[in-house]
C-alpha cells in the first residue's frame, strides 16, 4: 500500500508540475495555427478519408456549416491540378484554423510555419500522447520545475548572507528576492486552477527540457 500511495503521490506531484510549468514559462499555446499544429493534422486525415469529420471536432458547432463547405470546395478543386490541390489544400487549413481560433475568442494572424512558437512544454506533451506514456513527460518537467524552485532559492540565500553590507548587495537581494517570490507566487495560482488560458502566455521565465 505504501509503494502504491508513493507512485500515486509521484504521479499527481508530476501532472500539477506540468501544469505549474506551463503557466510559468512564457510559452504560448498557439501552435493550433502552425502548420504541423494538431487542427492542420486533422484537416490533413478529413481531406485523406474524403471525410469532414475528422476536421469538425476543432471547430463549434456553429461553425460546422462553413467548414463543410470550405470542405466540399477544396475537393473539387485539388483534382485539377498538383498546383491547384496545394491552394486548396492550404485554403481548407486556414478556414478551419480560423474559425477554430474565432470559437476561442482569440484572433486569426495566419497559418504560421511549422515548428512556430512551439516550446519544449508542447513538444514533450505531444511526445507523450503520440507514445501513449506520460512517464518521461512527467520526469522531465518535474526536474525543471524543481530546478526553477532551487535556483532563485539559492540566489536568495547568497544574497541574504549580505543584504546589510551596502546599498548595492541589499538591491541585489531585493531583486533576488522579488523574483522568487514571484516564482512561488506563479506556481501556486496554477495550483489554484489560475492557468493561462489558450493562446495567452504565463508570466515569468520558466526552464527549457533539456
Amino acid at each position: 500500500m505504501g509503494k502504491r500511495r508513493n507512485l500515486i503521490q509521484g504521479v499527481m506531484m508530476g501532472l500539477v508540475c506540468f501544469g505549474l510549468w506551463l503557466a510559468v514559462s512564457g510559452i504560448a499555446y498557439s501552435h493550433c495555427d502552425t502548420l504541423d499544429g494538431p487542427v492542420v493534422r486533422s484537416a490533413k486525415i478529413a481531406l485523406e478519408k474524403g471525410d469532414v469529420t475528422p476536421a469538425l471536432k476543432w471547430v463549434k458547432r456553429e461553425y460546422e456549416g462553413e467548414v463543410g463547405e470550405a470542405f466540399r470546395k477544396t475537393l473539387a478543386v485539388r483534382r485539377k491540378s498538383p498546383e491547384a490541390r496545394e491552394l486548396a489544400d492550404i485554403y481548407f487549413f486556414e478556414t478551419l484554423v480560423r474559425l477554430h481560433r474565432a470559437g476561442e475568442g482569440a484572433p486569426y494572424t495566419g497559418l504560421k510555419p511549422a515548428g512556430t512558437g512551439v516550446g519544449p512544454a508542447i513538444v514533450a506533451a505531444d511526445e507523450a500522447i503520440d507514445s501513449g506514456s506520460v512517464d518521461g513527460l512527467l520526469e522531465r518537467v518535474t526536474k525543471a520545475v524543481a530546478s526553477g524552485i532551487r535556483e532563485r532559492f539559492k540566489n536568495v540565500m547568497e544574497g541574504k548572507k549580505h543584504q546589510n553590507d551596502s546599498v548595492e548587495a541589499g538591491r541585489e537581494f531585493v531583486e533576488a528576492y522579488t523574483e522568487f517570490v514571484h516564482y512561488v507566487e506563479g506556481l501556486h495560482n496554477a495550483v489554484e486552477g489560475h492557468l493561462p488560458q489558450h493562446g495567452e502566455t504565463g508570466g515569468g521565465g520558466g526552464e527549457n527540457l533539456h
